[in-house]
């Protein structure tokens, strides 16, 4: 008897095995942040995990954003794509081309059973990222817009009011003049020189930077940012780097670290600069809007978006689609997007997580953190909507190469503006003739 009883033991426990044990459905998130952004990252997984057993969100930072989208690209037609991967926001008209490749997030979320409503997420950050049939294709994530940093104390010693920044570009120059002249040698500096001076400045000031309303209106867009506000605004950089007002320091967010160390008085960059700028810099700073040119009509309207959204890969199982949508759900809860967008400096996707921001007294306490959203949460028009073109990452390099030009005073702001609408222009017709149904 105690025999049988031992063999009935024996076999319950084996029986008990998989289900004390049984597996989450894993879901690859492949992201491209860095430095506090990864431990924010990393941070929403394990909380989503903790929440819940049924899935594990596994996060792993696959390099910049261009390394990160060729990387993912190889591993779908290897067939070993990830679940969720990261593009920034220059990467989508490439990824909603790619038809085959990628699952709408509005087919994901409506096939698992998952409440989604696009009307709760901020227009402007909503629509950059919505097929012309309504349907949402990715999921925005880390939503950011080019904003306006200074250095409150470095205003002070040189003479400057440090509670008010420069609101216009003329202002700006004063302000660097000023700085110079109190010993200060970078007293402005710019991060991602295409989407601060070119695509915000275009959607700022209310003109086109393409055609066919920035690319929206359809894949024969051409650019337009060789305008006359366009040229004025790159002969007066121009003229500010001659006079070592202006200081380039790189592509992309390499200028980041000149702000945070206090090297550079003036910065304009990304408002997701805020995490690492709020944890390191040792000095008094504001956060003010993108200035302008005050004399051009219709100025200031609204700055173009930035970051990056989620998109899901085609090619997954029903039960791997359905912890996607959970996941997303998650990321969505108002207080998740409150608590990120305060920590980051990220926007805050939903009006509802705003609105929540705004009743804690957060922006009172930090004032300027909410500069961001409200340039992001005006009405928008046919020309600040957002700039949705083929080939922008290509683009993009082409306008570092061209502007670099300018500072090395090897060619004019015209020659360069000029020579970069034509060499962008050849990167869209070539995605035209690709991409032809």
């Amino acid at each position: 008897m105690k025999k049988h009883l031992s063999t009935l033991a024996l076999a319950a426990g084996v029986l008990c095995v998989p289900l004390a044990s049984q597996a989450q459905t894993e879901i690859q998130w492949w992201h491209s942040m860095t430095g506090s952004l990864n431990e924010w990252v990393n941070g929403q997984a394990k909380q989503f995990n903790d929440s819940q057993k049924d899935y594990k969100i596994v996060p792993t930072f696959k390099g910049n954003y261009d390394e990160s989208m060729t990387t993912a690209i190889a591993a779908f037609r290897a067939g070993n794509a990830p679940h969720i991967l990261q593009v920034f926001e220059v990467g989508t008209a490439s990824m909603m081309a790619a038809k085959g490749a990628i699952k709408p997030v509005g087919e994901v979320m409506k096939e698992s059973g998952v409440t989604f409503d696009p009307k709760a997420y901020v227009p402007a950050v909503a629509g950059y990222y919505t097929a012309s049939n309504g349907q949402m294709l990715s999921f925005p994530f880390n939503s950011s817009t080019t904003i306006f940093y200074y250095n409150k104390d470095a205003f002070k010693a040189a003479g400057l009011d440090p509670n008010k920044a420069p609101s216009t570009w003329p202002e700006v120059t004063a302000a660097a003049a000023k700085l110079k002249a109190s010993g200060h040698k970078c007293p402005y500096t710019t991060s991602w020189m295409s989407w601060v001076h070119l695509e915000s400045f275009s959607t700022w000031h209310n003109v086109l930077f393409a055609t066919q309303n920035n690319g929206f209106g359809g894949a024969n867009a051409r650019l337009a940012f060789n305008s006359p506000l366009h040229l004025r605004h790159f002969e007066n950089l121009a003229n500010m780097s001659k006079q070592g007002l202006f200081v380039y320091k790189g592509r992309a967010s390499v200028a980041v670290p000149s702000f945070v160390s206090g090297e550079c008085a003036m910065f304009t960059g990304s408002s997701g600069s805020y995490s690492d700028i709020s944890k390191q810099a040792k000095f008094a700073y504001g956060l003010a809007p993108l200035p302008y040119y005050p004399d051009v009509a219709g100025a200031p309207q609204n700055t173009a978006i930035g970051g990056a959204s989620l998109w899901v890969m085609a090619g997954k199982k029903p039960a791997e689609y359905k912890g996607v949508a959970e996941f997303f759900k998650f990321l969505s809860g108002p207080e998740i997007q409150s608590a990120s967008h305060k920590s980051t400096g990220y926007l805050p996707i939903t009006m509802a997580a705003y609105e929540l921001t705004e009743k804690s007294g957060f922006y009172k306490q930090f004032p300027g953190t909410d500069v961001a959203v409200t340039q992001m949460i005006r009405k928008t028009t046919d020309k600040s909507r957002g700039i949705r073109l083929g080939n922008f990452v290509q683009i993009r390099t082409i306008l570092d190469e061209e502007t670099e030009q300018i500072w090395a005073g090897k060619k004019t702001a015209k020659e360069a503006l000029d020579t970069a609408v034509k060499r962008g222009n050849e990167q869209l017709e070539k995605f035209q003739k690709a991409n032809k149904s």
